[in-house]
């Protein structure tokens, strides 16, 4: 995807390119990573467009969202007793005034109201914990609202359904999270989040796909700080290893560690096993084991 932004380092223009997946606009020429953020056409302009709109910025409203528990729908009656042309209300009309914001109020009191309030509170507060896109959130939200109207949610706690949701939307988007990074942010036992995976996988009727091995090849890296060429040969070997279907059945996490572990080797690149299992949330004994069978089928020395 070509853009038209110059690059502040070498100046170029012509050869800026945009990464759909991170979001990121890189400069071709030099590698200067000129914006982390793409911009989302997609959206609409919610700000002002006409000289009589620039003190009323009131154009639509919010948009709706699943990942409020009224999804935006919600009403508020102001404490003003003041009509739209400036003058008091009546005494009828005051005490009538007084009866709806009593109603308003509680029709908030709802039992699932109140749920779903407390779960995309702390959906809101994950999603800058483990840094998730917005099609994430609508889509646990979404899978939550379904758990709550199947009632599943009777014996279980809202953090324990709402982070197995989080973690099939991850998955069903392509995100790479694992449930122990789920798990470790939620202040949760893994035992808890895989039993409540397991229940909304079967209950809800999911079709879960499976992880890519490639991202979680580049998430492995970055956090074992590995260099460039060392995870591009970590690529090409998971495509050899993809083409082989030597990587069914196998946990993806830990099959990116040995393979990039495998890469450090061939590279020479000084990084132990304890780091890469650490970055990949295995043992080293999970990593070893699937060096020792890579390295069988593969003839790798």
């Amino acid at each position: 995807m070509q853009t038209s932004i110059t690059c502040p380092v070498c100046g170029n223009q012509r050869r800026i390119v945009t990464d759909s997946e991170s979001g990121e606009i890189i400069c071709s020429n030099c590698g200067m990573v000129i914006s982390d953020k793409m911009p989302d056409i997609t959206q609409p302009d919610w700000g002002p467009i006409g000289a009589e709109e620039i003190n009323d910025k009131r154009r639509t409203g919010m948009p709706t969202s699943l990942a409020r528990f009224d999804m935006g729908l919600s009403t508020t009656i102001g404490r003003t007793d003041i009509d739209a042309n400036g003058n008091r209300l009546d005494a009828a009309m005051h005490s009538r005034m007084q009866r709806l914001r009593t109603w308003d109020i509680r029709s908030y009191t709802h039992a699932a109201d109140k749920n779903r309030k407390q779960a995309f509170t702390q959906l809101s507060t994950l999603k800058d914990k483990l840094n998730l896109s917005d099609a994430v959130i609508e889509k646990a939200a979404y899978i939550y609202r379904k758990a709550q109207e199947r009632r599943l949610m009777r014996g279980r706690t809202i953090s324990g359904v709402l982070a197995a949701a989080i973690y099939i939307a991850c998955r069903e988007l392509g995100t790479p999270r694992t449930l122990n990074d789920i798990a470790m942010v939620n202040n949760m036992k893994l035992k808890e989040l895989a039993r409540n995976y397991r229940l909304l996988y079967l209950e809800l009727d999911l079709r879960i796909p499976i992880v890519d091995p490639m991202k979680c090849i580049v998430k492995v890296a970055n956090k074992a700080s590995v260099k460039e060429k060392t995870k591009r040969q970590a690529l090409g070997i998971m495509e050899e290893v993809a083409k082989k279907e030597i990587s069914a059945g196998k946990d993806p996490m830990g099959l990116a560690a040995a393979i990039l572990y495998i890469s450090c080797v061939k590279t020479g690149e000084n990084i132990t096993q304890t780091v890469i299992a650490h970055a990949s949330g295995k043992t080293e004994v999970t990593l070893r084991n699937r060096c020792t069978e890579l390295k069988g089928k593969l003839h790798l020395s």
